[in-house]
């Protein structure tokens, strides 16, 4: 940097560098007992609402074999890539075709999120199930799943429904299944298997802090965040299936 007009330069001012104290463990053997049981405790805390997600599922998770019959089929978003189902999205949405082609559902119930006009997850999840040979008025889609809490309570509360068979990937499905059964469904949930990849182990990571969160949402039964007036698609298409 040079000074105005004296053409020297002058010298930078060195960045001042935040120094954190090293951290040190007790040295005292009740100090480091006290410290291992300090962490112990936090790790159980940590992982209290995930299993109690499990729990809350209880025997109510299987595979498309496992699945009762019922009427609706429901399958949560996961994402898009160039407006197309991610794979992991894609294969929830085979699974929900199988069920519907073996008879275990009349009706999908897609919900994801559109809340930007360009991105339309039950839009193309719709298309992906339609390419498979699922009717288009059997699928019903629900605009405003932005979260796992919001697509049971709208299920439930907009769209009429009691009982359902959700489809998510295993890592997943606990937490989904829990919570709509929190909101007032009677659900059983179909696990889909994944390869462990990074996405798997990422999923199941997220999945801890992300119960924690779906537990203050089974206690405290937060509104979503849209809700809306009623809808009859559902109840539309089931009466076009036959019901």
């Amino acid at each position: 940097m040079r000074a105005a007009g004296d053409g020297r330069e002058r010298p930078r001012p060195r960045r001042a560098r935040l120094r954190l104290p090293p951290l040190r463990l007790p040295r005292s053997r009740r100090g480091r007992r006290l410290a291992v049981q300090g962490v112990m405790a936090l790790c159980v805390l940590a992982l209290l609402p995930a299993t109690w997600m499990r729990l809350g599922a209880g025997d109510r998770v299987g595979t498309t074999a496992d699945a009762p019959a019922g009427e609706v089929v429901m399958v949560f978003g996961a994402g898009l890539w160039k407006g197309r189902p991610t794979p992991y999205l894609a294969h929830r949405l085979d699974a929900a075709a199988e069920l519907y082609r073996t008879g275990k559902a009349k009706v999908v119930l897609v919900t994801g999120d559109n809340s930007r006009v360009e991105y339309d997850e039950p839009d193309a999840m719709r298309t992906y199930l339609t390419e498979r040979g699922v009717p288009d008025d059997r699928i019903v889609s629900d605009y405003a799943g932005f979260d796992s809490w919001d697509s049971c309570v709208r299920a439930k509360k907009i769209f009429g429904v009691d009982r359902a068979v959700l489809v998510s990937q295993g890592f997943h499905i606990h937490r989904a299944t829990t919570l709509c059964r929190s909101a007032g469904i009677d659900a059983y949930g179909v696990g889909v298997d994944e390869p462990r990849d990074a996405t798997w182990y990422y999923g199941g990571a997220r999945e801890l802090a992300a119960s924690g969160k779906a537990a203050l949402e089974a206690l405290f039964r937060p509104d979503p965040h849209f809700l809306g007036p009623q809808e009859g698609g559902v109840a539309e298409a089931l009466a076009s299936a036959g019901r």
